[in-house]
């Protein structure tokens, strides 16, 4: 394979939303490459429908700090409330440069952004649900992505798309070591490109795809994660997982949060509204874990719905249908493609699905990657985005933070590269600098074992959503990690049947297995644990919060042998006190 050299000042990796919202910032004003493995606007960003929150007070009386409140809250307790309270106050400004950019929100009969109620969002401290949730009808994510694609392309960012990031490269040694660029796989032609680059920014996504019912695409690995946890990089809280409560039945694909701020309502098989029992004030709007519990808990009771009561229903069919029309387009028409049923006279049948990583590469406010729970920063690494773990969502992240996430720290992390680099050397790459990836590549293509990617994927994917989903249990979690062990050994065996190098799908899909395999190892390790039960993370056998002992991070280590050892930073407080979680 033909190895090629560049040289840049910032490397972007991930073209979603928190990438393109880092390069605008540097764009015009250093040699800035952002390397996609998609298409930039196939970026997850895109599917996401339900809005982006902040205080406009647009619709509604609300404050910034009354959001701030409810993402702590919301977060269980475990966020950290100093950039819970940065992202809170930047939400607002940063509405109105996607409005400045271009984005098309939806409006109020006066021409002002029109907001929506969410899960978790509300007035004065838990009075009552607010209108927070700024949105494109149900295709908020897709605009967002849209608009800062065609501010990219005004600005002349340079993009490598279909370029697959496998290895990081560093320089110095110990204290010394800082960022030099990235070893990236080019999947149209099989050759290797290495990129210097004085800073890099890692904005990869989730990896919802290490279970079996899933929100996310299928290129959801934990690309960015993987690799920087195979280069010494610790990752910060992975046992806490979103599972978004309304996931089309057997298939996963999300049903915004946003049907149930327009009135949607959650009934069990009985026809009974089963949150008003949960969640008294705000019912169907509680914060997702809630939720995805709660359906749990009545299928478990023998009050789901169908021949085998294994899921529950969203009813729109009280709703007028010109608003089901001009408010939920999108999620109305995947309701009709792949369930053949008319939402507006029939409940849909739904469940928990995989949705959303709280944790990830651990970092500060300004994107800074850290190294350990001492808040240590490795120079001229940065993260944004579903990869990185502020952490502003703790142990649950509320509906529409998630966007506002990506296009905060996005800004943030691309503002503080760009002036990083200005103070920096370039760095000096030696040639073979991407022999450990031609080494992998050569190895995994002469491979002569006997397993398969995807017997081995399918595997784990079932495990992690038997044993290390919703509910877990000590005894569920060692099975999952008894059984990721196997699948780790059975992953050196792995066989690849294309040996060619023109869109090798069976090379990267390889690859990206053992970027799932470590990734859910920590997950596993962190939430056997961590015995208490907190937000995203419940345990049967500890079902109860416990601040004594429990108020900090995990941060886990993967070894050199695949071993994972934990240690842990404390939660960083403000001026909300823990308190009980009720709404």
């Amino acid at each position: 394979m033909n190895v090629h050299y560049h040289s840049y000042d910032a490397v972007i990796v991930g073209a979603g939303g928190a990438g393109l919202r880092a390069a605008i910032e540097t764009a015009g004003k250093c040699r800035t490459a952002v390397l996609t493995k998609l298409y930039p606007t196939r970026s997850h960003t895109g599917a996401a429908q339900g809005g982006m929150c902040a205080a406009l007070a647009n619709v509604e009386e609300d404050s910034w700090e009354w959001h701030a409140f409810d993402t702590v809250k919301g977060s269980d307790y475990l966020g950290d409330q100093p950039a819970i309270d940065v992202m809170c106050k930047e939400a607002i400004d940063a509405v109105i440069d996607l409005e400045h950019f271009g984005l098309a929100f939806s409006r109020t009969p006066e021409g002002r952004i029109d907001q929506r109620r969410f899960g978790g969002h509300t007035r004065n401290h838990g009075e009552a649900p607010v209108r927070r949730s700024c949105y494109a009808a149900d295709r908020t994510g897709h605009m967002i992505l849209q608009t800062l694609y065609q501010q990219c392309v005004a600005r002349d960012v340079n993009f490598f798309n279909e370029f697959q990031v496998f290895d990081v490269l560093y320089s110095g040694e110990g204290s010394d070591r800082r960022m030099a660029g990235v070893v990236a796989y080019e999947l149209a032609t099989g050759d290797l490109h290495v990129f210097a680059s004085k800073g890099v920014l890692f904005a990869t996504g989730g990896f919802g795809k290490m279970f079996r019912i899933s929100s996310n695409a299928h290129t959801l690995t934990g690309d960015g994660p993987g690799v920087l946890f195979r280069s010494g990089i610790p990752m910060e809280d992975l046992e806490f997982y979103q599972f978004h409560p309304t996931g089309i039945y057997g298939l996963g694909i999300l049903l915004t949060e946003g049907a149930r701020g327009e009135g949607g309502i959650l009934r069990n098989g009985l026809g009974e509204r089963f949150m008003e029992r949960v969640a008294p004030t705000v019912k169907d709007l509680a914060p997702r874990d809630m939720v995805s519990r709660a359906i749990h808990a009545e299928i478990k009771a023998g009050r789901g719905a169908g021949p085998d009561k294994d899921y529950v229903y969203l009813d729109l069919t009280h709703l007028p249908p010109e608003q089901i029309d001009a408010k939920l387009p999108d999620i109305t028409g995947f309701v009709r493609t792949y369930l053949g049923i008319e939402p507006k006279k029939e409940p849909i049948p739904i469940q928990p699905t995989a949705h959303y990583a709280m944790g990830g590469i651990p970092t500060n406010i300004d994107g800074e990657v850290l190294v350990d729970a001492n808040n240590t920063v490795l120079p001229g690494l940065y993260a944004a985005g579903e990869c990185a773990c502020v952490s502003v969502h703790g142990a649950n992240r509320l509906g529409t933070n998630s966007l506002l996430d990506i296009v905060v720290f996005g800004r943030r992390g691309g503002k503080a590269m760009l002036e990083y680099i200005q103070d920096v050397p370039h760095p000096d790459i030696p040639r073979g600098a991407e022999g450990p990836v031609r080494e992998r590549i050569e190895s995994m293509k002469a491979g002569s074992g006997g397993e398969k990617v995807a017997e081995i994927r399918t595997e784990l994917q079932a495990t992690m959503t038997a044993d290390a989903s919703v509910v877990r249990t000590d005894e569920s979690l060692q099975r999952a990690r008894d059984v990721i062990a196997g699948l780790k050994e059975r992953y050196k065996e792995v066989k690849i049947d294309d040996k060619g190098v023109v869109f090798n799908y069976d090379l990267t899909e390889a690859m990206e297995l053992g970027h799932l395999l470590d990734l859910a190892q920590g997950l596993v390790v962190g939430a056997q644990a961590r015995t208490e039960s907190r937000g995203a993370h419940w345990r049967d056998d500890h079902p109860t919060r416990d601040d004594v002992n429990w108020m900090k991070h995990t941060f886990a280590h993967l070894g050199e042998d695949g071993t994972i050892t934990l240690d842990f930073k404390p939660v960083v407080l403000g001026k909300y006190e823990p308190m009980e979680r009720k709404y």
